[in-house]
């Protein structure tokens, strides 16, 4: 009867371990996944969002600031899960030259405490720097 009991306290033991790694685990893996995931978002919105007219006249780099929180807005959805809660907060945004400051406060969902907090804040400042010549054809 008392190795039955050795036994049960295994079992018990293993689940608490395995529930313990698992969240350490996503806890660790979200908060990398979110940090990675911003500063690609950021580059693909920026290099969309660039104002190739405004170059083409005046040969300087320029962002369009609503177009760039629409594009960054609308890939971050398609991103992030559906089950996720986040928020997102623009700091700076300067059209020329391109700087953005970007913040995405996440809920990793480990929080079983208190799960309408935000536990991951992933920050990420960015600027554009395109070198390119511009030629003229002699004719």
């Amino acid at each position: 009867m008392q190795s039955s009991y050795w036994g049960y306290w295994l079992v018990v033991m293993g689940v608490a371990i395995v529930g313990l790694m698992i969240s350490v685990q996503g806890i660790t893996t979200n908060t990398t996944q979110d940090s990675y995931a911003i500063r690609e978002i950021t580059d693909a919105a920026m290099l969309e969002s660039v104002d190739y007219a405004y170059y083409r006249d005046y040969n300087e780099v320029k962002i369009d600031k609503e177009k760039f929180m629409e594009v960054f807005i609308r890939m971050t959805t398609e991103v992030m899960g559906v089950n996720d809660t986040y928020e997102i907060n623009f700091y700076e945004i300067y059209e020329a030259p391109p700087k953005v400051s970007v913040e995405i406060k996440s809920n990793s969902g480990t929080n079983f405490i208190s799960a309408g907090e935000y536990d991951t804040v992933s920050r990420i400042d960015a600027i554009i720097q395109i070198h390119a010549e511009k030629y003229e054809l002699d004719e």
